[in-house]
């Protein structure tokens, strides 16, 4: 795939020096801990949601990848809808219990 170097830079302000060098800044990723080292968090959520309950998964530390990958697990195994957001997995509904039943059984043992 073709390396779009100007979306990098947009609201940059540009100086008319000739000699001037954009830096990019690099972004690593963290390393995505063991499952027995994660501190997951499971919990309901209803302010700002319409009324709509949501169970939300807090504390991963890791890619984004994993994150995702993690959410697509737990949405297939309760069968509902949800997404991944800021670093949180969302689920719809009131799921916590399973949630919880779910991540220990896929081996996050430090999940409350």
């Amino acid at each position: 795939m073709k390396n779009n170097d100007w979306k990098d830079r947009l609201n940059i302000v540009y100086s008319t020096n000739p000699d001037f060098g954009y830096e990019t800044e690099e972004r690593t990723e963290e390393e995505t801990l063991d499952k027995k080292q994660q501190k997951l968090r499971v919990g309901m959520e209803k302010k700002g949601r319409g009324g709509k309950t949501v169970t939300l998964i807090r504390g991963f530390i890791g890619s984004e990848s994993d994150l995702k990958d993690l959410g697509k697990l737990v949405k297939t195994k309760c069968g509902v809808g949800g997404s991944v957001k800021d670093g949180e997995i969302l689920i719809q509904g009131d799921f916590k219990q399973r949630v919880i039943e779910l991540l220990k059984a896929e081996g996050y043992t430090q999940t409350k």
